[in-house]
């Protein structure tokens, strides 16, 4: 293919996985944001017409007539009230495969982000895509850019359309700990701004969304509150309103047609989030690090074993070699393939981080300078 770091599906296969970033599937089937993201709309309105066949404009303008009652700041519906002016549902009209998700806006300038699988089918069939906001304005936007291996996808509101005036949302201080309090704002199954609650329940779980060439590898932070399909590329925020991460994918029982939440959802970290988004924007792409090697697949005991080494790659300078056995990689332990490509992709392009391996039974510890690759 070229480059290193692509999972093939299917860890098993007899021929190597090429990558500095190869995962292995999870137990739980993991579903792509494409049915997260571009079906939320269809499957939105399937349900809404069947749970309200008679709700109209009447009902509607009553209970906005009705003003509502202030809520403290540090409340839920405080915190709510406060982001709803960053968040949007993402309109995708791209004919047979139009849908919706959701975004927020990240950026002043009128810059937007999703998810990847959330506009693709728009880039795939030239369709339009267009934000809507809370107050039910909607602003056509334009694809500035994207990387599909952390499926995150850049938007911006297009000249004249009010742009200005979007309020980016509030990043975070500080990073998520297991047992904090998350608020999830998106447009699940096509019910726009919809918020549910929950806590983080785990960090840095590698997980798989996608496949072949549209396949991301994320170190996500894992959470009960309910997602489901449309809630791609919406936020997660923490206690206080600031933003976590972005909501990009589900697990779900390995059968059945039909995914929906059953308390195990997946965020893309915000570090990520802003450190892809602020180079789309600057530069139109962004570069995903990578380790210059290639997996055995076949390998089933602890640690990643390298089949070959890219000549002249960032892992052949430092001194690894075939046969080698990577158990830690930046201080994280790397337990199979999985856990091999989520710490690379935790790591910048150019950065040095220290590699453990094992080499005929001996530790080796060696220090690598990332290389990267453009990612559009």
């Amino acid at each position: 293919m070229g480059w290193d770091d692509r999972l093939v599906s299917g860890a098993r296969s007899r021929r190597p996985l090429r990558a500095g970033d190869v995962a292995v599937l999870a137990l739980v089937a993991v579903v792509c944001a494409g049915v997260l993201g571009v079906a939320g709309g269809a499957l939105g309105l399937g349900i809404a017409l069947r749970i309200a066949p008679d709700a109209g404009p009447t009902g509607a303008t009553t209970s906005r007539t009705i003003p509502p009652t202030p809520r403290p700041p540090d409340t839920i519906a405080g915190v709510v009230s406060a982001a709803l002016p960053s968040v949007v549902s993402v309109i995708v009209d791209a004919g047979f495969e139009s849908g919706s998700g959701s975004g927020f806006v990240l950026r002043d300038g009128g810059y937007i982000v999703t998810n990847n699988h959330v506009i693709d089918a728009a880039l795939a069939n030239d369709g339009r895509v267009e934000a809507v906001l809370a107050d039910g304005r909607r602003l056509p936007v334009s694809i500035v850019g994207r990387n599909t291996s952390y499926d995150v996808a850049v938007l911006k509101v297009e000249g004249g359309s009010d742009g200005g005036e979007l309020v980016p949302i509030r990043s975070a201080e500080k990073q998520a700990r297991v047992g904090d309090a998350v608020i999830a704002i998106g447009a699940p199954l096509g019910l726009d701004f919809t918020v549910t609650t929950g806590i983080v329940s785990a960090l840095d779980r590698p997980v798989t969304v996608g496949e072949d060439e549209e396949t991301s590898y994320i170190s996500a932070i894992q959470t009960d509150a309910a997602i489901n399909p449309g809630n791609s590329g919406g936020p997660l925020l923490d206690g206080r309103g600031r933003f976590l991460g972005m909501t990009s994918s589900i697990a779900t029982l390995a059968y059945g047609n039909r995914p929906g939440s059953i308390g195990v959802g997946f965020a893309i970290p915000a570090r990520a989030v802003e450190r892809i988004a602020d180079e789309i924007i600057a530069t139109g792409s962004s570069r995903t690090p990578i380790l210059g090697v290639i997996i055995d697949p076949t390998y089933a005991g602890t640690g990643a074993l390298l089949a070959s080494v890219t000549a002249e790659g960032p892992a052949a300078i430092a001194g690894l070699r075939a046969g080698d056995l990577i158990v830690e990689l930046g201080g994280r332990a790397v337990d199979g393939a999985e856990e091999l490509v989520v710490a690379i992709r935790d790591q910048l392009p150019g950065e040095s981080v220290v590699v453990e391996a094992v080499r005929q039974g001996r530790p080796i510890s060696v220090r690598v300078i990332l290389d990267g690759r453009e990612d559009q």
